[in-house]
Order: C-alpha cells, then structure tokens, then sequence
C-alpha cells in the first residue's frame, strides 16, 4: 500500500511539473519550434527587451502591484489588530466578509467590480485595477498578519506601558517590530498574487492599460512561440524567489516566537 501511494504522489508531481519544465527549457530553444529542440540560446530572451509593448506591460503590472499591495498592507494589518484585539459589534460580520475574496471564485470577483464600475461610472484604467488588486489582496495580508499576532506577547506591551510609554510609543517601538515578519509576509504574498493574476485584471483594466498577464494572453492569439515560453519562465522565477521570501520571513517568525517562548 505504501509503495502505491508512494508511485501515486509521484505520478501526480509528474503531471503538475513536467509542463512547467518543459516551458523552462524550451524558452532556451533557438528554433521556433516549441516541440522540437534546436540548439541552446538566449535569443528570445534578448528579443524580450526590445519589446516596447511589452515593457509597458511591465510597467503597468509593477504600478498595480506596488500600490494594491501598499493600499492592501496597511488596510489588512489593521484588520488583523482590529479584529485579533477588540470585540465589537458586527465583529464576526466584518470578519467573514474579509475572507470572501479568498473563497468566491475570481470570476465571480471579476464580474462584481466591472458591474460596479459600470454602475458608478468609474472609466476603467489602472484605478480600477488597482482597486480591484487591493479588494482580494487585503484578505490574505490579513490572514497572514492575524497568524503572527496568534502567537504575540501581549506582556511586553504592557512591560512597555508601565514603563510610562503611550500607545502610539508602544505600538511602533513594541507592536510594530515584532508583527512586521508577518506584515512583510503578507506584503510579499499580495504583490505576487498581483503580478500573477489574469481573470480580475482582464476584466477590469481599461484600452491601453494592459497588464503584463493580458498582453501574454493577447500573444498567445498568435500562437505559442519560445518568446512567450520566456516570459512565462521569468514570471516563474519571479514567483518562486517572492515565495522564497515569503517562506524565508514565515521560518524567522516562527524561529523567534520558539526562542521567547523559551
């Protein structure tokens, strides 16, 4: 049984990784071909940067992530403290809606904001985008801050307080510091989700507002090339090395909440 199992879970990394190899090496292929290896280059990579609409897509893509991630840090660590250290009324109401961005499918999402917009006669651009990266975004900031607070010492605060700081002192010299693995954790998990998403930004960026996951989609109408094989390894590598942090922070909080509790 242990054996079946066993050959069971590799056939399943199988399925879900060799694809992604296969991307990874093709994207090196001097042909043109995406099946047939022709020799090792980097070419398609260098015609990369000389993509101006492409560059744009980046541009784009970096502007929407680094404010819905900034706009979805501070809102979602505030969350996290609000609903982890006060007992109000809807507090439970608050709390679910936080996660429905989590659990409703994209499209669903997707569908709501455009119909909002049309609603409220908001023109759609990298506002919206925006707005819309910083609705789903909150809820994992959230979640993620509300982990390390799970595990805080509530007593040094109180240490600090009788020590005549206020709450403000106490917050950014205590509080801040000692949450902020969670608070960057969380801001590296939302600015790769950001990167990464397709359906809502699909749905919400205006004409002439493509994001970098929208143009690979509109070159893909033209077939799959080593071209797009090497955006999407560079996409890859910038997901796995964001991840990386993310874990990399995640291990350090942990590691420092086993040492006090020591």
């Amino acid at each position: 049984m242990k054996r079946v199992l066993e050959i069971n879970i590799g056939l399943v990394y199988l399925f879900l990784y060799v694809p992604i190899l296969a991307v990874v090496v093709f994207s090196f292929n001097s042909g043109e071909q995406i099946s047939v290896w022709q020799g090792f280059t980097l070419g398609w990579y260098a015609k990369l940067f000389e993509n101006a609409a492409l560059w744009r897509a980046v541009r784009n893509s970096l502007i929407v992530a680094g404010v819905a991630t900034c706009i979805a840090t501070v809102i979602g660590t505030t969350a996290a403290l609000a609903i982890e250290r006060h007992r109000f009324r809807f507090r439970t109401a608050l709390e679910r809606c936080l996660y429905l961005p989590i659990i409703i499918p994209d499209i669903v999402l997707a569908i709501a904001l455009l119909t909002f917009y049309v609603q409220v006669r908001i023109p759609l651009g990298l506002l919206t985008v925006i707005i819309a990266h910083g609705v789903f975004n909150i809820a994992y900031v959230t979640v993620v801050v509300r982990a390390r607070l799970q595990g805080y010492d509530h007593t040094l605060e109180e240490a600090a307080r009788d020590l005549g700081a206020n709450e403000w002192q106490t917050f950014w010299r205590i509080t801040l510091p000692l949450i902020a693995p969670g608070i960057i954790g969380g801001a590296l998990l939302a600015f790769t989700l950001s990167i990464d998403d397709f359906v809502i930004t699909f749905f919400t960026a205006g004409i002439g507002y493509t994001t970098l996951s929208v143009h690979i989609y509109s070159m893909l109408k033209f077939g799959i090339t080593p071209e797009i094989n090497a955006i999407s390894t560079m996409l890859l590598a910038n997901s796995i090395v964001f991840i990386l942090l993310f874990l990399w922070f995640q291990g350090n909080t942990a590691a420092a909440d086993r040492q006090n509790a020591r």
